[in-house]
């Protein structure tokens, strides 16, 4: 496709910082990136930039989603090896990670986490494109069958992650996970922890990280897609792989630095 080219950024050996350097490609605002019913073997991660899938609904194109830095697309063709289900408009400049059939199988195999998280997306996807249908056909979805984003309501004896700069804190739920990222207004999808306001920068991704807890040990683990990383006293973590916080350890979630408080015992 004109304009497009591949980003080789890693030095010999592949010692660049990112490790997905020698995957980026780039695409210059108003592209097409992929139209629908093209034969795919890729899927896309995007690093920066803004990205539109479109799709023809009803005799006219309709914008599916808006898509950011952490988000990914164009995975079903290389899931089933079918022709693509809408087109990708890069809306901006964007740079984003390619992954072919034999490396996506690759990521698949080491890390099923990534499994889990790919269905959850898809999951939501599926909602949307149903609820987009609905209305094409004079059908609104009633607002009692939206899923309703959860609250964590405060608890004295709750774990909760604490922000000094700004100041702002976060209780985790006491069952189930506890979602840390952005708000997503495409959707209206917030998560548990939103970070939207702490984080100007957009560093961190829509659904950046997660905080569950097993007996008596809280537990966080990065998402799949995040490209600003998250890291517990400075140490990067891993994607897919938990690890577990105490009282007091520094979370940082891209740029946004908070701190895990425990309650006494």
């Amino acid at each position: 496709m004109p304009g497009v080219k591949a980003v080789f950024k890693s030095g010999p050996g592949g010692g660049g910082r990112n490790p997905y350097e020698k995957f980026l490609v780039s695409h210059l605002m108003g592209e097409i990136l992929f139209s629908e019913g093209d034969i795919g073997t890729d899927m896309y991660i995007i690093q920066s930039g803004t990205v539109e899938l479109l799709k023809a609904i009803g005799g006219e194109t309709r914008v599916l989603s808006t898509l950011e830095k952490g988000d990914f697309f164009g995975e079903m063709s290389v899931l089933e090896d079918v022709p693509r289900s809408a087109s990708a408009r890069a809306k901006t400049d964007v740079e984003l990670v390619r992954i072919n059939g034999a490396t996506f199988d690759a990521m698949l195999k080491s890390n099923t986490e990534i499994a889990v998280r790919m269905m959850r997306k898809l999951s939501r996807r599926l909602r949307e494109v149903t609820a987009m249908l609905e209305d094409a056909v004079g059908r609104r979805v009633p607002e009692e069958e939206k899923p309703a984003p959860r609250r964590v309501e405060p608890e004295r004896n709750a774990c909760r992650l604490v922000c000094d700069d700004p100041s702002a804190e976060f209780y985790l739920n006491r069952e189930g996970d506890t979602l840390v990222g952005r708000s997503d207004p495409v959707t209206g999808i917030t998560p548990d922890v939103d970070l939207t306001p702490l984080d100007p920068q957009r560093s961190t991704s829509r659904r950046h990280a997660k905080l569950y807890q097993m007996s008596d040990t809280y537990y966080v683990m990065e998402e799949i897609g995040v490209m600003n990383g998250t890291y517990v006293n400075g140490n990067r973590l891993t994607t897919g792989v938990p690890i577990a916080v105490q009282n007091g350890d520094v979370l940082k979630f891209g740029l946004v630095s908070m701190t895990f408080h425990a309650p006494e015992s």
